[in-house]
């Protein structure tokens, strides 16, 4: 009856690699600085695993290898994007480890890139992840995640749902 009172606790968003993290806005292409997708955070990577950030449902994966999608049961679709331009590499640097609607946990390894081949390329490989439907999300905590060291499966934003 007096449920209302109760705060209702948000979705614990993980980190998705080893490496630097960094704001969304710090990504160095305008869909994703912008929030034109969708807010959400981006890590330098210091090893190429990539790892689920939450638990869900693979939702949609590129035949170039280069992005996934993870639906949770909250409704909320992420976008991990490897790399920037590496839709052009053809998946080559990329192995994926799940299929289209797996069920996944966080912290459960996704992908493995290559580091070294997308970079030697002249691309940027950054794992960015964008919350995609931001129009079901009240609020993140932080808003706005600090710069620093993180380890997969750390925690770096909390979402709110509307």
């Amino acid at each position: 009856m007096f449920n209302f009172f109760k705060k209702k606790k948000g979705l614990e968003v993980c980190a998705v690699a080893d490496g630097e993290i960094m704001p969304i806005t710090k990504v160095k292409d305008d869909v994703f600085s912008t929030k034109m997708l969708g807010d959400g955070y981006a890590i330098k990577p210091s090893n190429g695993d990539i790892f689920s950030p939450v638990d869900g449902t693979i939702s949609t994966l590129f035949p170039t290898k280069h992005a996934i999608g993870v639906k949770t049961k909250d409704g909320l679709e992420i976008l991990i994007h490897l790399g920037l331009d590496t839709v052009e590499l053809k998946g080559a640097p990329f192995e994926v480890m799940v299929e289209q609607g797996d069920e996944v946990k966080a912290g459960q390894q996704l992908a493995s890139m290559d580091l070294k081949q997308i970079t030697d390329s002249g691309r940027d490989d950054s794992a960015i992840v964008v919350y995609t439907n931001m129009d079901i999300i009240n609020s993140l905590d932080p808003e706005e995640v600090a710069e620093g060291n993180v380890s997969h499966g750390n925690q770096v934003q909390t979402i709110h749902f509307k």
